[in-house]
């Protein structure tokens, strides 16, 4: 087929979602429809209703408030204005044959408004770009589902191809990597934490390919079998970011933060880890959040000021976080080159 009769090609990308204001109503309202997505909270649906109506909206959205309050800019929310910057780099990057739409999997802008922007354009395919560099089915899997869910309504639907992780994508690693090395070239550290958003273990266990997962050494390499394993990404990911800082072993932590519930999530949990490190002498930490890609609670917040009072609370001398990619220059090259691969 000719390039001259190809139509525009449609790039989706999507992020996890924010509240419309800092305020605990709309905070609420968020929380709610994240919480209640059946790939989020994986557990009996009358249960689910209950517990996320009954207890977890009510009572965590006022304190969740304050601290979108302390995250929210003259710009919205970062994760928000971060995408939209994002979405108009890329566009510039691709140029007039592509059509690049934005879209939030909970609250604004929405999935189906941005699918919608993409059939006026009348997009001969689309890509859909998860912006989790790492396969979970709580964040890609939820996006993937909720696509396929608006589009089997439709009368024509056009080619889509969905990007499942680009966890060890050098482009992407490149990125990430670039920013770490400005700080290393400031200081010296004692040692690398990359802390990932956790998961119930349950969920990497229900993925498993035939019972090849068992939360051990089967991670340490990244194969076939384990190409949507969340941890086996997790892993990868880090080795990648290793290398490219030079950085041995024994130099850096892999852990995962944000866990919900008392059920067992992926270890060690990064709040409990960096207690511990003072003590064995390491006061320096340098830490990355490379499951985000847009700066938010998650990071901002969490990770650069509650697990920093934490440490220096238990004698760390130095917590300095790295921002995510946002809408950096490096980032918005290697998703191009993501987006032309596929």
């Amino acid at each position: 087929m000719s390039k001259k009769a190809i139509g525009k090609i449609g790039v989706l990308l999507v992020n996890l979602g924010t509240p419309d204001t800092p305020q605990t109503p709309d905070v609420r309202k968020y929380l709610r429809e994240f919480l209640l997505d059946k790939r989020v909270m994986d557990i009996n649906p009358v249960g689910r209703y209950a517990l996320v109506n009954g207890i977890i909206a009510p009572f965590r959205a006022p304190k969740s408030a304050k601290v979108y309050q302390q995250l929210w800019t003259d710009r919205g929310s970062p994760l928000m204005f971060h995408g939209l910057d994002l979405q108009a780099k890329l566009q510039t990057a691709l140029g007039k044959d592509y059509h690049v739409a934005f879209g939030m999997r909970y609250q604004s802008p929405s999935i189906s408004s941005a699918l919608e922007e993409l059939r006026e354009q009348s997009v001969d395919r689309i890509i859909v770009v998860p912006l989790f560099p790492q396969y979970a089915a709580a964040t890609t899997g939820s996006v993937h589902d909720k696509i396929m869910e608006i589009v089997k309504d439709w009368w024509i639907i056009p080619s889509i191809n969905f990007i499942s992780s680009y966890c060890d994508d050098p482009g992407f690693i490149k990125a990430f990597a670039e920013l770490g090395k400005k700080y290393m070239a400031e200081d010296d550290y004692d040692h690398v934490v990359f802390s990932y958003h956790g998961v119930p273990e349950r969920q990497v266990l229900k993925g498993s390919d035939h019972g090849y997962c068992k939360l051990g050494s089967c991670c340490n390499s990244y194969n076939k079998r384990n190409k949507y394993c969340y941890r086996a990404s997790c892993f990868v990911t880090s080795r990648l970011l290793a290398a490219e800082l030079g950085l041995r072993e024994d130099q850096y932590t892999v852990a995962f933060q944000s866990r919900l519930l008392s059920d067992p999530w992926l270890q060690p949990y990064t709040d409990d880890l960096l207690k511990t490190m003072p003590a064995k002498g390491i006061k320096k930490v340098l830490a990355f959040s490379p499951a985000f890609v847009a700066d938010c609670l998650e990071t901002t917040i969490e990770v650069g000021e509650e697990f920093k009072e934490m440490f220096e609370h238990a004698g760390g001398e130095k917590w300095q976080l790295v921002e995510s990619l946002n809408s950096n220059d490096s980032w918005v090259e290697a998703l191009k080159d993501i987006v032309l691969e596929n």
